[in-house]
């Protein structure tokens, strides 16, 4: 901390001392700057941001498909794969595209939406409530955190 230097006997000083002199807060008034060994910081840097990319986990948005009229050894197959996804720590879009008459019925298959949630035992969370966009009912969960 040398406090308010001139700006030429600042870079006398890092010269001296063979470091480099870098603005931390170029817009201060005055401008903030430290003296020190800028490609070693670079290098520390770099470091810190490969440590952090190592150590991120990226959410996937994994489907899964329903019809109106699936039966209970279908939905507990459905069940155990969803269970997996949610396991893995990734997001789980469900959806169930209505064909024909299915349309004018879509109550059904935000029945057979809850009925799904309900088979997963608390290891989700709603998200998105079932709720029909055009064709289609969706509904997106994720993990609970323990």
């Amino acid at each position: 901390m040398l406090g308010i230097v001139p700006t030429q006997q600042a870079l006398r000083s890092a010269y001296e001392q063979e470091l480099d002199l870098v603005k931390i807060s170029p817009t201060a008034n005055p401008p903030v700057c430290k003296i020190m060994d800028y490609s070693k910081f670079k290098y520390e840097q770099s470091k810190k941001d490969k440590e952090n990319r190592r150590n991120q986990t990226v959410v996937e948005l994994k489907e899964i498909r329903l019809s109106m009229t699936i039966d209970v050894g279908d939905i507990a197959v459905k069940t155990k794969q969803c269970l997996k996804f949610l396991e893995a720590g990734n997001k789980v879009k469900v959806s169930i595209r209505m064909k024909g008459r299915e349309n004018s019925r879509s109550y059904q298959g935000v029945k057979v939406m809850e009925d799904f949630f309900e088979g997963l035992e608390g290891k989700a969370a709603m998200d998105k409530k079932p709720a029909t966009e055009g064709r289609n009912i969706i509904m997106i969960l994720s993990p609970v955190k323990a």
